[in-house]
This record gives structure tokens, C-alpha cells and sequence, in this order.
């Protein structure tokens, strides 16, 4: 065999614990794969004093993760920080020094991953990201190697474990959304700060790197239309069963001519879509195009080993063209930036709960406003009444985000209308 390949790893948290764990236990396989040895040589981390699930010999242990990034016996450096600051400094640093830089950091890759990539291709090193997209799922791999011939139309995922976890339990259980998070998050599903995961942000970056992998062209994070799972009850979820449907986080990214649509929000998938059935804190991630027709891969999105076996992978990646003395596999080449669809001009069918005051017309005026708006119903339910006010859900047929938008601006001003609950987009 070759000489050996030496890993660095940047921060040992959740997935650095997990990717040394991986690299030490599968070391033979690796190395068999790799052609050579791959070893941890240095990990830096800013603390530790604190306990960890893996005991990691002292000799290994720095503070100085700048240092790391540069030092002679580090061929591969593994970036688990997370978030921008120091993360980009290091792998910048790194990929400076001549270094294969491997990363599982959505948010840095989603926000610099353009500046990321023109710097590795400068100094002719790689960058692989796979743990930043979908986790222990191979999208990255299966976009640019299994499906590089394929044109890419539509990438539709459960990218989020968190809030799938959380919807999961919702619907089965008939739990509210406060009760959920707060178990999820005493069960380690959900951080004490879950802004990023309920919020949609986790998922608006994956999608920024999921599209830019599958559609060529960079996405720009903040031009992704995002909504989260915080107005969410047990009853839209009770609704949406009565209809046959599930409701699902979702990122959303479609080609659309020389455009592109890309959306973070929930929507009401039918039961027979393959997705609504991923339950729990699994996640995945469907594509389809004309040549591959319908592909979908499914596992669990977080978490310390399967991460880390994503990351390990691709240290094995980085290794082996080392050995072998070649850059890495296909690599990321955006045209430019992608143009991205307003969301206005999306087309979308709604689900619409409303609370209105139980007395005749009522409906007709409703109706009336949606159809000023171009906006056709598709079905209506009237559930209950206290004689006062009464519940009316509205399925409304696919129209322009903008005319829904308007229409219910107006039946919000409505004298009749108390509520408008909550407006859940529907996926056929």
C-alpha cells in the first residue's frame, strides 16, 4: 500500500465524534478502498473539558484549528464546526495550503460554497460535501456520478429529521406543536435553539445546494421562498387525512424553462406519494427527469454516525485521489447564478381553514372574492359550529401564488370572516 493519508478534523461535536469514530472503526475497509491508510493525525476544538461518546487519545488534541489547517502532516482537513465563523476562515485556509477539504456544513456550503469551489479549483484540491445535503443519503454522489447523464427537472425532499419527527408525531398522535418539540428536544431530535430546523432555514440551505448540484446554476439561500412548521395544528392534520393527504415539510426545487422554482414549506402530499410515508426522523430526497424517470433515496438525514459515515466517505474520496494522484470526481460547475421564480408567480393549490360567523351568505361571499381573483374551488367542508361561528375549510384549484394571495387578503377583510386559520399548499 501506499503511505499513509492523515486527516485533521476541524470541531468534535456531534459529527466529528461520528466521522473519527467511522474512520477508526472501518479503518481496513477504508483502507482497502483508499489504496493506502487513512489516519487521524490532529483534531482541534475549542473545549475539551466536555464529555463525548468516543474517547479520543490526548496526543491528538489541539486548540489551534488555523494551525491545523496548514500543518504538514495533514493531507485531508475535515471541517464539522458548522455555521460560518471560523468555519470559512479554516476551509479557506486549508484549501490555501493545498489541502483536500472535506465538510458537512449546510449553511457555509449553501452561502460560499461558489467561493469554496473556485478556490479548490485553483489549487486543484477537492471539496466534497455530501454530509451537507441529505446527510447519510448519497444525493451529491448520485447527482454528479449515477445520474450525470440525466437533465434533472424536479428535487423534492424531507430534508429536515427534526420536523419530520415533529409532524410525525403530530399526525399519529394528535399531539399540538409545542408539546412535540419540547419532547423532541428532550429526546436530542431537536436543539433548546430550533429556529433553524421549525423555521425552514436547515432545509432552505440544503435546497440552495441540492439545486445548484441538479440544476447547474448557483442558488442564492436568501432568494428561497421559506415557511416553517410553528402554525401547524393537529386539526389541519386530521383534515388533511379525511382528504387522503399528509402534511410534509418539503424543499421544493423544479426547473421552469431557463428558470428555476425553489421553495422550503409544508405542503399536503396524497398517501400514495412515495414520500408520505418517510415517518420519524427519517429523511428523503425524490428526483426525477426524463431519462431517469423517478428516483428516490431515503435514510436518516442527522445524527453523529450516519453523518459521520457520509463525511468518512468522503475523506475516503479525497484519499484515494491523493494515492492516485488525481482531483477529485466530477465537480461542481454552476453556469452563473440561477434565475429564480418569484413566488407569485408559482402556481400552488391551497388548503384554507377559516372560522367564519355562522349566518346565510356566507359562503357565497367567500366564493364570490375567490373568483374576482381567478381563483376556482375545488371542494368545501363545513365541519362544526357553536352557533355562532362556524369552521369552513376551502380546497382551492391551482392558481398563480399572487391571485391566491390577493383572494384571501380580501376574504381576511371580510366582515363574516373571523379567521383565517390556516393556508397549507397542496401537492398533487
Amino acid at each position: 500500500m501506499a503511505q499513509e493519508i492523515r486527516v485533521g478534523i476541524l470541531g468534535f461535536g456531534i459529527v466529528g465524534c461520528g466521522t473519527y469514530q467511522v474512520l477508526v472503526d472501518n479503518a481496513e475497509q477504508i483502507a482497502r478502498v483508499v489504496g493506502a491508510p487513512v489516519r487521524v493525525a490532529r483534531v482541534a476544538d475549542v473545549d475539551w473539558t466536555r464529555e463525548r461518546p468516543v474517547d479520543l487519545p490526548a496526543d491528538l488534541r489541539s486548540t489551534d484549528g488555523l494551525a491545523l489547517c496548514s500543518a504538514p502532516d495533514v493531507d485531508v482537513v475535515v471541517e464539522t464546526i458548522g455555521g460560518i465563523k471560523p468555519a470559512r476562515e479554516f476551509v479557506i485556509a486549508a484549501v490555501e495550503a493545498g489541502k483536500s477539504v472535506v465538510t458537512s456544513n449546510k449553511e457555509l456550503m449553501a452561502k460560499y460554497g461558489t467561493e469554496i469551489l473556485e478556490a479548490a479549483a485553483r489549487q486543484g484540491v477537492d471539496v466534497q460535501f455530501e454530509g451537507a445535503a441529505g446527510g447519510a443519503i448519497p444525493i451529491v454522489r448520485a447527482l454528479k456520478e449515477s445520474l450525470a447523464a440525466c437533465r434533472i427537472d424536479e428535487v423534492l425532499g424531507i430534508v429536515n429529521g427534526t420536523t419530520n419527527y415533529i409532524l410525525t408525531r403530530m399526525t399519529e398522535e394528535g399531539l399540538a406543536f409545542a408539546d412535540v418539540l419540547a419532547q423532541a428536544q428532550a429526546l436530542g431530535y431537536a436543539e433548546q435553539d430550533p429556529t433553524a430546523d421549525v423555521d425552514g432555514i436547515d432545509a432552505a440551505n440544503k435546497l440552495a445546494i441540492l439545486g445548484a448540484v441538479a440544476f447547474g446554476g448557483r442558488v442564492p439561500v436568501e432568494a428561497i421562498y421559506r415557511e416553517g412548521i410553528r402554525d401547524i395544528s393537529p386539526v389541519d392534520l386530521t383534515y388533511a387525512r379525511r382528504v387522503g393527504k399528509v402534511v410534509k415539510l418539503l424543499a421544493i426545487g423544479k426547473r421552469a424553462g431557463e428558470r428555476v422554482e425553489v421553495r422550503v414549506h409544508p405542503a399536503m402530499l396524497p398517501q400514495a406519494h412515495p414520500l408520505a410515508s418517510v415517518n420519524g426522523v427519517f429523511n428523503a430526497i425524490f428526483v426525477k427527469g426524463p431519462e431517469c424517470d423517478e428516483v428516490m433515496l431515503y435514510g436518516r438525514g442527522a445524527g453523529s454516525l450516519p453523518t459521520g459515515a457520509a463525511v468518512a466517505g468522503d475523506v475516503a474520496d479525497c484519499a484515494r485521489n491523493i494515492v492516485a494522484g488525481a482531483r477529485g470526481r466530477i465537480p461542481c460547475r454552476c453556469e452563473g447564478e440561477a434565475q429564480v421564480v418569484p413566488m407569485a408567480e408559482i402556481e400552488s393549490s391551497l388548503y384554507v381553514r377559516t372560522q367564519v360567523l355562522d349566518r346565510p351568505g356566507v359562503m357565497g361571499a367567500m366564493a364570490t372574492e375567490f373568483g374576482r381573483e381567478q381563483v376556482s374551488i375545488g371542494a368545501v367542508i363545513q365541519e362544526s359550529t357553536d352557533g355562532k361561528v362556524a369552521e369552513i375549510v376551502w380546497i382551492l384549484h391551482s392558481a398563480p401564488e399572487g391571485h391566491l394571495q390577493k383572494a384571501l387578503e380580501k376574504i381576511k377583510g371580510l366582515e363574516v370572516v373571523v379567521e383565517v386559520s390556516s393556508v397549507i399548499r397542496v401537492l398533487e
